[in-house]
């Protein structure tokens, strides 16, 4: 009788809490979610003038990460597909983008192989590189880049192995000690690479012996490949898997500065990720460098100093351009920045989730870029569209659909645009 007695006075004393006023608190309300009442602004932009360019070497076409503005046609159309290899699987993904150099295009497949493709479609050579071990198809992913006839390759098997642009035949092979690698970055007689147990490594380019290494800061949550570093005669910045960043002398690798990018955006379970998203930019005196969490900053290569930081991550290198800083932030929004002070000029969003219904969104759209071609800011997306934006407004100005979906940031050389698809193809558009 007790128990029962207890149980009712409890229940009541519930149902009375219930039924009590909501006490309002006096004060203004703030969301926890940034500016709600921002407004894009159509605010006028002088673009440098377009240049033809015959290689993409990088990511972003450069060892810096950047290149001005690339021709590209004001229409265009495919031109042609090729097989590269094998494409995304529940296993296995590609996460290198295409380089360019001498007239060939050279990919990397989810399963470590390479493929040379002529800019007229026609397949040249094709080599896999992938260690002659049991499992070794467990691992995917890794990067490219192009120097003085020379295609250099990580993989996720934790290896930097140099390959003959000609034929695709071994010239040296670097153990890296750790699983995945971010795309490698060449600058003079040197190779750079940051593996993903935050070891930075810079390799002579015609032997793969150690030039010197730089260990960061730990971390145990990181993406696969991650950001490569950007590099030019002064200086190597170098990200690491944690939010630190490390400005380095190239000869020598003795440490310039150091700086951590962190902070989250509130709401977003990505915020936890300390992962720098977006390969570091170098413009002039200036550094730009994003994180997964909702923090992008201008640094100056110099000392490393903080010019400014914006609540934007970026989820690829940014594109500086007519004083502005274009990017696709950690909300799938493409946005403009005001390079000045980092201020949000216009955000454009891009499609979210792959599922209609609410609670079942679950699955992420992949938005590559934006790369600025042709007079026009280009995206290539995972839900089969290459998309095309007005720098001044950010409004949309046409598409054209990629078979597959993109699985890589667009490249533009020679007038061409070219980007990889889920499927494990080359797709070509002019």
């Amino acid at each position: 009788m007790t128990i029962r007695l207890s149980f009712a006075l409890t229940c009541a004393a519930l149902l009375a809490s219930c039924g009590e006023r909501d006490i309002i608190l006096p004060g203004e309300r703030l969301s926890i979610r940034g500016d709600t009442n921002f407004t894009n602004e159509a605010r006028q932009i002088a673009l440098p003038a377009q240049q033809v360019n015959a290689e993409w070497t990088h990511r972003y076409g450069s060892a810096t990460h950047q290149i001005t503005h690339p021709a590209l046609g004001a229409s265009i159309q495919q031109i042609f597909a090729v097989d590269i290899g094998e494409g995304d699987s529940r296993r296995a993904r590609i996460t290198a983008d295409p380089v360019v150099a001498g007239d060939v295009i050279f990919t990397l497949d989810a399963r470590s192989t390479v493929t040379a493709v002529s800019t007229s479609g026609a397949t040249l050579w094709s080599m896999n590189i992938a260690p002659r071990l049991d499992g070794a198809n467990d691992a995917s992913g890794g990067g490219l880049a192009t120097a003085d006839g020379v295609v250099y390759v990580t993989t996720g098997f934790g290896a930097l192995t140099a390959l003959s642009a000609q034929d695709g035949s071994t010239l040296w092979m670097q153990d890296l000690d750790a699983p995945g690698a971010s795309a490698p970055t060449v600058r003079g007689n040197l190779v750079y690479v940051v593996g993903r147990d935050s070891t930075a490594w810079a390799l002579e380019a015609d032997s793969g012996r150690i030039a010197w290494q730089i260990s960061g800061t730990p971390s145990v949550g990181n993406f696969g490949g991650g950001a490569g570093v950007a590099a030019n005669s002064d200086i190597a910045v170098i990200p690491f898997p944690s939010g630190e960043v490390v400005g380095a002398f190239p000869i020598g690798g003795l440490r310039r500065w150091s700086t951590i990018v962190s902070g989250d955006r509130i709401g977003e379970a990505a915020a936890n990720i300390t992962d720098i998203a977006g390969d570091p930019v170098l413009v002039g005196d200036r550094a730009y460098v994003g994180n997964f969490s909702g923090r992008l900053v201008a640094l100056n290569s110099f000392d490393g100093e903080r010019i400014w930081t914006a609540e934007e991550g970026s989820i690829s290198p940014v594109w500086p351009a007519g004083g502005s800083v274009f990017l696709i932030n950690d909300l799938n929004q493409l946005t403009r920045l005001d390079a000045a002070d980092g201020s949000a000029i216009w955000r454009t969003q891009l499609p979210e989730f792959v599922e209609t219904r609410l609670r079942q969104q679950r699955t992420v759209f992949a938005h590559y870029g934006p790369v600025l071609a042709g007079g026009r800011l280009i995206v290539a997306s995972s839900d089969g569209q290459i998309r095309s934006f007005d720098p001044t407004s950010g409004a949309e100005t046409g598409a054209v659909a990629i078979p597959g979906g993109a699985a890589s940031h667009p490249v533009v050389a020679g007038g061409t645009l070219y980007v990889v698809s889920k499927d494990g193809q080359l797709v070509a558009f002019r």
